[in-house]
């Protein structure tokens, strides 16, 4: 940036008289969080959450080695029917 291009804005622009800003007194206010009981619900419930596993490894062991040993059935009936609920659940 040339100097010789700022001052010859400068002229084309004066500057006006500026204004000094005063003191005001300062006022006594004060900013408060308020959080309802059913916020620190949903804090405790997100904390809770969080520290759980995803998946149950206890679960999910038992059924895949039943899976390996070729022991586990599930029943065609006992499928549909889980199909069907959660289907018509959506629907509501």
């Amino acid at each position: 940036m040339r100097i010789e291009s700022y001052i010859q804005m400068q002229q084309l622009y004066p500057s006006k008289n500026t204004v000094k800003a005063t003191n005001k007194p300062v006022s006594n206010f004060s900013d408060k969080l308020q959080i309802s009981s059913m916020g620190k619900d949903i804090s405790v419930a997100k904390q809770a959450l969080a520290s759980t596993p995803d998946i149950r490894e206890d679960l999910v062991s038992s059924i895949k080695e039943r899976i390996q040993n070729g022991t586990y059935e599930v029943s065609g009936e006992a499928f549909a029917d889980k199909v069907l609920g959660n289907f018509y659940q959506t629907l509501a």
